[in-house]
């Protein structure tokens, strides 16, 4: 049975490589704006304006309408500091904890669910960014800083944001998300890139690696491409496309995130 061959690699494994997309947060309840409902069913006032997830998740919306890109970037940064990371956020610290060398977090995800759930800041690399940080919106400086004092108020009907938005520490001028956007050239991938480093450095120190990906899809395939770039094992969990090209050292799961998580601890125990 795949599950059980799967669950013998990483118990042969010193070191556990978590690749992770945005089919890792659905089982928390976090909406999957490329899923049935699409982007206009979670955000339905954008549906009404006919303004594409590639149009408000763009630097040039914080240029043209302020309000609606921070009513867009704000209800998404209240509802992932509100939702609870799933239980399989746990059971993935748990499997880390039996290994030589623990875990380490890639991922394409900026709702810092694997900081919240208890994995070590210095082992994720958000590769895209962070929903919890920001930096100015015309990147007058390198600075980053924390998004924490920042509570954003949003008439979600209308998609706006309420009140004052962020403003750069610096410059005092509009802030955004240090997340990279669609056609995007001012993203300061200053703290991605430390991180990036830092994973490198833990890979180094890996001799028999397993990749476990977990909800990364094909339309934006950075999460996927990088998993089929690392040596050793490479398990994939996702329950629409699962596939991987022929390798032996390679298991395609059709599997959501925690149903994975769970049959997967359930065969390491």
């Amino acid at each position: 049975m795949q599950i059980e061959q799967a669950a013998a690699w990483i118990r042969q494994a010193d070191g556990l490589l978590l690749t992770a997309g945005a089919g890792m947060g659905i089982d928390s309840g976090l909406p999957d704006f490329r899923g049935p409902g699409g982007f206009w069913g979670v955000y339905p006032a954008l549906g009404r304006a006919r303004i594409a997830f590639e149009a408000i998740a763009n630097p040039a919306a914080f240029e043209r309408n302020p309000a609606l890109a921070w009513g867009f970037y704000g209800h998404r940064l209240a509802l992932y500091r509100q939702t609870k990371p799933h239980a399989g956020f746990a059971m993935l610290l748990a499997l880390a904890e039996k290994l030589e060398h623990g875990a380490f977090v890639f991922t394409s995800n900026v709702d810092g669910h694997f900081k919240k759930a208890g994995f070590p800041a210095e082992r994720v690399c958000e590769v895209h960014g962070s929903i919890s940080h920001l930096q100015c919106a015309a990147a007058c400086s390198e600075e980053i800083w924390p998004a924490d004092s920042f509570q954003p108020e949003v008439d979600s009907e209308n998609c706006l944001l309420i009140g004052d938005p962020p403003l750069c520490r610096r410059c005092g001028q509009l802030a955004r998300p240090n997340i990279l956007m669609f056609n995007d050239w001012q993203w300061l991938e200053r703290r991605s890139a430390l991180q990036r480093q830092n994973l490198q450095r833990w890979l180094a120190t890996v001799d028999r690696l397993v990749t476990l990906e977990i909800g990364a899809g094909t339309q934006v395939p950075s999460v996927r491409n990088f998993s089929e770039r690392q040596p050793g094992r490479l398990i994939r969990l996702n329950p629409n496309e699962p596939e991987i090209a022929h390798r032996p050292d390679a298991l395609a799961l059709p599997l959501g995130a925690l149903k994975g998580i769970e049959q997967l601890y359930q065969a390491f125990a």
